[in-house]
């Protein structure tokens, strides 16, 4: 019969050592969200952006926040 500790698997053992810290990283490291995952606060100027590019406010009125932002 065939026993981990008398020498045999111990190759197998590393493989699944790395394996697992391969998992875990990658796990950890993904860019992807997770649902449920807070998420940062926009920053006034990107909601203005947001808002532009959606067609609720008119590019005069866009210019006027903008710089008011920067200014500010």
């Amino acid at each position: 019969m065939w026993h981990m500790y008398e020498g045999h698997f111990w190759g197998m053992h590393w493989i699944w050592w790395i394996l697992w810290i391969i998992l875990i990283f990658w796990i950890f490291a993904t860019p992807w969200s997770i649902p449920g995952q807070r998420k940062k606060n926009d920053s006034p100027l990107e909601i203005l952006k947001r808002r532009y590019a959606s067609g609720e406010i008119s590019t005069e009125e866009y210019q006027e926040r903008k710089q008011l932002l920067e200014n500010g």
